[in-house]
């Protein structure tokens, strides 16, 4: 079942985000059921929401990827993870890639 992830992890900055992506590259090569990924900054750090195919996908990407790269590049604490059953999705007419 598909799901809608919110992510918040406290004190991370924009340059520490930008080295775990090139690390990892998720825009060049879409992690195995990643369906959407947007994330943004505010004062107590960052916020993300994701549309993965499923739980266990979702999981294993954070578990076997994004924890061991943020822990090589120095990110601290843990991210705060909700994880909901998606109800529906909508994409508009033209939207692809990333920006």
């Amino acid at each position: 079942m598909a799901v809608a992830v919110t992510v918040h992890w406290a004190d991370v900055r924009p340059e520490q985000y930008d080295a775990l992506q090139e690390r990892i590259r998720w825009e060049e090569k879409a992690p195995d059921g990643a369906v959407m990924h947007a994330a943004w900054f505010a004062s107590d750090g960052i916020h993300v929401v994701d549309v993965w195919e499923d739980k266990e996908k979702f999981e294993r990407f954070i578990r076997e990827d994004i924890m061991p790269a943020a822990g090589e590049l120095g990110m601290q604490g843990e991210p705060e993870v909700q994880i909901f059953p998606l109800h529906r999705r909508f994409v508009a007419p033209g939207v692809t890639g990333a920006a």
